[in-house]
């Protein structure tokens, strides 16, 4: 009767080892990639067969899809660069649509801004004037350039599509600021860029401090990945729901009830000091099996640290925890349709890997929970424990963008500092959170009211 506890056993601790051993390689992948970067020059015969385009078929397809006031952008960036201005000295301008990028990852440097002096008027008057002819310009330009850019086609949830000009010094956040004139669209905190990869059957929504080109670079050369311009309420759930994530154990009539001050002071408690709270999430998760289409149970721990699990016959101590994953190397994806490709429980999965890996491979975990909203605190509550800090500042500037007011201030933060000894911080029990109950009878009219109404 012990045998299979025994075998059991023995399995989870060549798993650990596995996990061990994946870590190790990834450690030993990336700094070979650095040691490569430093030690190989970037030769112009690779550069000029590089790619500068996402989601085309070529270079002179995309180019010819920029607007012609992008396109007269590109051209005047490039050869302002061309003319040997020192990047460092200017100042970085406003890059309305376009891109261009060289296949090895080269050092962040600054272009300047597309002059509207004197100088720039007259140095642009004898440049083709026909748009084919602009086109060729910026082909020869964009080879020569030094720094990443790529033109990106954005799709759009109605099917239509944007293309855009990205260098590598722009965040997601840049862009969608870009779109949001483009597209006049809402400015809402909802707005997202979202990668898709049609042979994994998964997404991810970028985060908005991210460089766009840096993330593209790990696509393959003739990925058929997409990237769509989105409205995902989820994207900052944790700060408009916070008692979501932090007292996921109470019941959902307590969690409904509570106003917006005590959702500050939440937002305050585990976000406002100089580390993040991570959410004490905890419960059943269902691993894929490697090579296999089978599931099995583990009960699974989230750290700040990283993932963890309990082994089976094993207590929740935390001595008894074993390391499943730490964040630091590895995205975390949501996936469609896996009950049916991987004969998953049930498709609310997601899937943790490294930004390299494009295809199936052994180093890919697939988790799967009972239901969507498992799945949603678990995708949330990992990108918490992941970003800390930068996701609250990511959300702050989401919030100032879309008001255009100053970024989000609590309420106990001015209540505070208009007292001359700042009370205590208040309880996060559920129970001493103010509560806005509906009036017990409804006011009669005021007498003058009453009184023209007869």
């Amino acid at each position: 009767m012990m045998l299979p506890c025994v075998k059991e056993t023995e399995k989870m601790d060549d798993f650990d080892t596995m996990f061990s051993d994946l870590l190790g390689e990834m450690d030993n992948l990336t700094q070979s990639l650095m040691a490569a970067t430093d030690t190989l020059e970037v030769d112009p015969g690779s550069q000029r067969n590089g790619t500068f385009s996402i989601g085309f078929t070529d270079l002179n397809e995309s180019l010819n899809e920029l607007e012609d006031q992008d396109l007269d952008a590109l051209v005047a960036d490039l050869e302002s660069t061309s003319e040997g201005h020192d990047p460092a000295d200017q100042q970085t301008g406003s890059l309305a649509a376009a891109s261009a990028t060289a296949r090895k990852p080269e050092a962040a440097a600054t272009l300047p801004p597309p002059s509207n002096s004197v100088e720039s008027s007259e140095g642009l008057q004898g440049e083709p004037q026909t748009k084919a002819d602009r086109i060729q310009q910026a082909l020869k330009k964009l080879k020569e350039a030094q720094v990443r850019k790529l033109i990106v086609k954005l799709l759009m949830s109605d099917g239509s599509s944007k293309t855009l000009m990205v260098d590598e010094r722009q965040t997601v956040r840049e862009v969608l600021d870009q779109l949001f004139e483009k597209t006049h669209c809402d400015c809402s905190i909802d707005w997202s860029l979202c990668e898709t990869n049609s042979e994994l059957q998964i997404e991810r929504g970028f985060e908005d401090h991210e460089h766009l080109v840096e993330l593209l670079s790990a696509w393959t050369r003739l990925s058929e990945n997409k990237i769509y311009f989105l409205s995902r309420p989820e994207k900052y759930l944790m700060f408009t729901e916070p008692q979501l994530f932090y007292m996921w154990k109470k019941k959902a009539a307590c969690l409904s009830g509570i106003n917006e001050e005590a959702k500050e002071l939440l937002i305050k408690e585990h976000f406002g000091g100089s580390t993040v709270i991570v959410p004490d999430l905890e419960g059943k998760l269902y691993l894929k099996e490697d090579g296999k289409k089978l599931w099995k149970p583990l009960y699974f721990v989230l750290r700040a640290s990283g993932l963890y699990y309990v082994p089976k016959g094993k207590t929740k101590a935390i001595s008894n925890l074993v390391c499943f994953v730490r964040f630091e190397k590895v995205n975390i994806y949501t996936t469609k349709n896996y009950r049916h490709k991987y004969k998953a429980p049930t498709n609310f999965c997601f899937m943790l890997k490294h930004p390299c890996i494009q295809r199936e491979s052994l180093y890919v975990r697939f988790l799967c929970c009972d239901d969507k909203h498992t799945l949603l605190l678990w995708v949330n509550s990992i990108r918490i424990a992941k970003y800390g800090t930068v996701l609250f500042e990511n959300y702050q500037a989401a919030m100032k963008r879309a008001s255009g007011l100053k970024p989000l201030h609590f309420a106990a933060d001015r209540y505070n500092s208009l007292q001359p000894n700042p009370a205590p911080p208040k309880s996060t029990n559920v129970e001493d959170y103010p509560h806005e109950p509906p009036p017990d009878f409804v006011p009669p009219p005021p007498p003058s009211l009453q009184n023209t109404q007869v």
